[in-house]
Formats: structure tokens, C-alpha cells, sequence
């Protein structure tokens, strides 16, 4: 479970066995979890996060999504 990042305790992850989908990233902060797509940036589910929290989590992307997708690429290209 290769972690990307931690921003405002909100920390930004892949699963290992992802590779075979579309490139995304998880978000888990205590009990709540989310999933976004990266291209476009999308929410695909969540749980326990409150709507200011995603929109929050959503602007956290988006400013570093040409990261997250280097560290995907890198990770499941090798």
C-alpha cells in the first residue's frame, strides 16, 4: 500500500493490486476513506468524510495530480 503523500492528515495512497485500473488515488483520515479518479479528477466513493472535507481533499488533488500520476506511473510501470 504504497503511500504518496501525507497533506493536513489526510493521507494519499494506491493499493498495490490497483494496477489494473485507472489511474486514482485513496484518501484515508481516521475512519473516513475515499477513492478519486485522476483523469479528470473525480470522486468514485466515499465513506464517512463530510462534504467540506472531500471538496478540501478534491482541491488537494488537483494541485498535485501531475504527482500522483508520475508516482502511479512509476510504481506500476516497473
Amino acid at each position: 500500500m504504497p503511500t504518496i503523500e501525507i497533506i493536513n492528515s489526510y493521507r494519499f495512497f494506491f493499493y498495490s493490486s490497483n494496477g489494473i485500473e485507472p489511474p486514482h488515488v485513496h484518501v484515508k483520515k481516521d475512519k473516513a476513506t475515499a477513492k478519486f479518479w485522476l483523469s479528470p479528477v473525480i470522486l468514485q466513493r466515499s465513506k464517512f468524510f463530510r462534504d467540506i472535507e472531500l471538496r478540501e481533499i478534491q482541491k488537494i488533488i488537483e494541485q498535485n495530480k501531475e504527482k500522483y500520476l508520475e508516482a502511479w506511473y512509476d510504481y506500476f510501470n516497473d
